[in-house]
């Protein structure tokens, strides 16, 4: 007899200051995922706006804030801008590999770099080989790593410059953390190859959607992901593409060249490796 599947529980943390907007709080709701209903537990879960880390999902539930918004690409219909073509043609050459989740030195050593870079900061900067390894191995569903390397004219296996740990989930591809070379001469625009890669698997794989995450309104390093077209995101009414008009403002909002008193920030990217726009304070 098929033990019955149990609904989870849910947890909340205490309020933090959040790392997406200076002066807020932020709260999440958070449950675990475990045993062998754990992939169809993150599946439902991440139609609904959670994410995973290592073996917990979770989702935003801030007392005062709206601004995190789960958004998806819709991969059969999406249409790359003229930049996403650049960025194609560019990194075209890379030889991309799905490897089962298990962390190497190579990746923890491009990762450092990335965050050195990018994200200097950032909450995941003082990270160590340990913690790296959590977050890649312990995951109760199905995941992949995808290393990105150079081509090599000998078969040997090319330099590591991009990876992404990565769920596939019955309707499209969850990208759960994503880094590269973030000093590649040669190699512009690797963050968005990546995840353009990944609207090609996706479509190749007959999946829907790519999950970016969340989209934070008002914080730029999360501004990347409107680029992306056609652009669904979850609503209280359920998930709802995002007007043309809508996405085009919030678009050239994101690449408007800087007025001389915009806020400043040092390696001032997205997670596509595109410049990011900060407003005049």
């Amino acid at each position: 007899m098929t033990a019955p599947i149990r609904f989870p529980r849910f947890f909340v943390t205490s309020p933090a200051p959040c790392p997406y907007l200076p002066g807020k709080q932020e709260r999440k709701v958070f449950t675990e995922l475990k045993g062998a209903h754990a992939d169809q537990l993150n599946e439902a879960l991440g139609r609904i706006g959670f994410r995973r880390s290592q073996t917990v999902a979770y989702r935003p539930s801030c007392l005062d804030c709206q601004a995190c918004v789960s958004v998806r690409v819709a991969a059969y219909e999406f249409k790359a801008s003229s930049t996403q073509k650049r960025d194609l043609k560019r990194n075209s050459d890379l030889v991309a590999t799905e490897c089962r989740p298990w962390a190497t030195d190579e990746q923890f050593e491009l990762l450092a770099k990335y965050l050195a870079v990018r994200h200097p900061d950032g909450g995941m900067s003082q990270m160590d080989e340990i913690d790296y390894a959590d977050m890649i191995e312990h995951t109760p569903v199905t995941s992949t790593v995808i290393e990105y390397r150079e081509p090599t004219t000998d078969g040997t296996q090319g330099t590591l410059v991009g990876a992404c740990l990565t769920d596939k989930q019955g309707d499209g591809l969850s990208m759960i953390y994503s880094f590269y070379d973030p000093d590649h001469a040669g190699r512009a625009g690797l963050g968005n190859y990546i995840i353009l890669d990944h609207i090609r698997r996706a479509a190749d794989a007959s999946l829907p959607y790519v999950y970016l995450g969340y989209w934070v309104d008002g914080s730029p390093r999360m501004q990347y992901k409107v680029r992306y077209r056609p652009l669904e995101k979850l609503t209280r009414d359920g998930w709802r593409r995002m007007e043309r008009d809508e996405q085009s403002k919030l678009i050239a909002e994101a690449t408007a060249p800087r007025s001389e008193n915009s806020g400043t920030i040092s390696a001032a990217r997205g997670k596509d490796g595109q410049p990011v726009k900060f407003p005049a304070s």
